[in-house]
């Protein structure tokens, strides 16, 4: 059943679960990620992100996923992830996305409150929830270099007040030291972060960059107050893995058994990391 962000975050939520938002840019993905939560009867999140475009654009995908949505026997949510732009996330609005990501993080602070709220303004006229990130990760959504300095791009506490009552967002991503894509040094992580900001707020906190983290960590930064933790690349990374032991198993057969052996591959990666994640 289709559900709106703060739906299905309030249901994690009231039972000290965290909601998984996983990227889904084609039907194998799909497939596999609301398999995984119909096996564990727990809310989830698919989301398509701006960056993959070019993989599967909007117009096609998105229609797909609303539907699949719609006949999940678990709640739901259709959700644009790093949106870039207010026109990108007014198509994900009309095709009936449940909640969008703008993501104007790396602008200037005044730059990043005023964006923010004219989607705000016109998601929730439109009856769809918004989440805004505060901070910025090393690498940006889909890979590329990191930071020379992680912590400068930290979350600043301070700042969340004033943030969250100029934008009135429903949701806000957080930033203390993941990043985006494989990790090629070991993150720096400031966990104390999520403390300082959940102090000044009870607004649901989202976890970017999920991906390669322990499942100490996980139940760590749960238990501290987030709320939604974003993931992909290592499940992406096991329908890849999969699929290639296939062609080298049997070098000639038919595209539709790489695509099922991915398929699988990934739903088991997504099943693990929805157990953790719901303290299963």
């Amino acid at each position: 059943m289709i559900a709106s962000l703060k739906e299905v975050i309030a249901i994690s939520r009231k039972n000290g679960r965290a909601v998984g938002s996983f990227n889904t840019p084609n039907l194998e993905c799909l497939l596999a990620v609301l398999g995984a939560a119909e096996k564990l009867n727990v809310p989830v999140i698919i989301a398509h992100a701006q960056c993959h475009e070019g993989v599967s654009p909007i117009q096609k995908i998105g229609p797909v996923m609303v539907e699949l949505a719609k006949r999940a026997s678990v709640p739901v949510c259709v959700h644009l992830d790093h949106g870039e732009n207010f026109d990108y996330c007014k198509q994900a609005i009309a095709l009936g996305f449940t909640s969008v990501m703008i993501d104007y993080s790396t602008l200037p602070y005044e730059d990043n409150v005023k964006g923010t709220a004219e989607v705000v303004a016109y998601a929730h006229a439109h009856g769809v929830d918004v989440e805004a990130e505060l901070g910025a990760l090393p690498q940006r959504e889909g890979g590329g270099e990191s930071a020379a300095d992680p912590t400068a791009l930290y979350t600043k506490p301070e700042l969340v007040p004033d943030f969250l009552a100029r934008t009135g967002v429903d949701a806000l991503a957080i930033a203390f030291g993941t990043a985006h894509g494989i990790y090629k040094t070991t993150p720096v992580l400031n966990l104390d972060i999520i403390d300082e900001v959940r102090k000044k707020t009870d607004i649901p906190l989202v976890m970017h960059g999920g991906s390669g983290i322990s499942h100490e960590v996980y139940r760590d930064v749960i238990r501290r107050g987030i709320n939604k933790i974003n993931y992909y690349t290592y499940m992406s990374y096991a329908g890849y893995a999969a699929a290639k032991e296939l062609t080298q198993t049997n070098p000639t057969g038919f595209f539709h058994d790489m695509a099922l052996t991915a398929q699988k591959a990934m739903e088991e990666n997504a099943l693990t990391t929805l157990k953790v994640f719901s303290n299963l």
